[in-house]
């Protein structure tokens, strides 16, 4: 109810997706992602239908947008040139789904993962309550803290490398966990700790070099609005139910919550 809309509305505003359509790309997106899961209970046949749907309106965007060119992202993506390569259609439709959905999934879970945080250390939230500049280090440590990412997408060793003792083949598949790198002992003091005034806090929430997030400044600013301007109208906001009671997504790639009931 809270943690959506600013994301969606804004990716959607950038791309030129009616605002009609945010539910229906909130729903597809949901399904794909759940894919990811260590759930064996997924209906792969409805995340399917879910993709292919989701494919057909990007599809269906981009012909809209050849014929009538907007000032949107969409359409400078279509009209982009060097050297007379432009992107094909499946290079397109790539690019659009990858926007769209790490456009809004992984903010909402900022949002949502941060509130978390800052509801289960009252000092915290108070301490940024009482100083909202604190919100640039707050964010970072919510980043850190509980990464809205979870895992990196599937990577294949070039070659064989050995890491930490462990002999990792040519070929074979890794998935880094996020999550875990950033509850590194060896990289942050009390690493277990929430604190919003952590410096020199060098977390991988966004990854690392060549993929290193392309949305992570948008994704800055929309958590720090977002977090702030709640605190600030709503400053006694509180669990609406038992936090031992709060259930995480089936995910293995995105962490956030199912539901997080609040009141004030």
């Amino acid at each position: 109810a809270y943690a959506f809309p600013l994301p969606i509305q804004v990716i959607s505003d950038m791309l030129g997706v009616p605002k009609a359509d945010h539910d229906k790309i909130r729903g597809w997106s949901n399904t794909i992602i759940a894919l990811q899961t260590a759930d064996a209970d997924v209906d792969q046949s409805e995340t399917m239908a879910s993709l292919m749907a989701f494919v057909n309106y990007i599809n269906i965007m981009c012909d809209e947008r050849r014929q009538s060119p907007g000032s949107d992202l969409v359409s400078a993506l279509i009209q982009a040139e060097e050297d007379g390569d432009k992107l094909d259609q499946l290079e397109l439709t790539s690019m659009i789904f990858l926007l769209i959905v790490a456009g809004h999934e992984t903010t909402v879970n900022l949002i949502g993962n941060g509130m978390l945080a800052l509801l289960l250390n009252p000092d915290q939230k108070a301490k940024l309550q009482a100083n909202p500049e604190l919100i640039e280090t707050a964010v970072e440590e919510m980043l850190r803290y509980q990464s809205p990412v979870e895992t990196s997408t599937h990577s294949y060793a070039v070659e064989d490398v050995e890491i930490g003792g462990q002999l990792i083949r040519k070929g074979e598949r890794v998935v880094a966990v996020l999550g875990s790198a950033n509850r590194d002992g060896q990289q942050f003091s009390d690493e277990d700790r929430f604190d919003i005034t952590r410096s020199n806090n060098k977390h991988v929430a966004f990854g690392h070099g060549l993929h290193y997030c392309l949305g992570a400044p948008l994704a800055r600013i929309e958590g720090k609005i977002a977090i702030n301007t709640l605190l600030r109208r709503l400053p006694n906001i509180e669990f609406a139910c038992d936090p031992e009671d709060l259930q995480w997504g089936s995910s293995i790639l995105v962490r956030g919550l199912r539901q997080f009931p609040v009141k004030w």
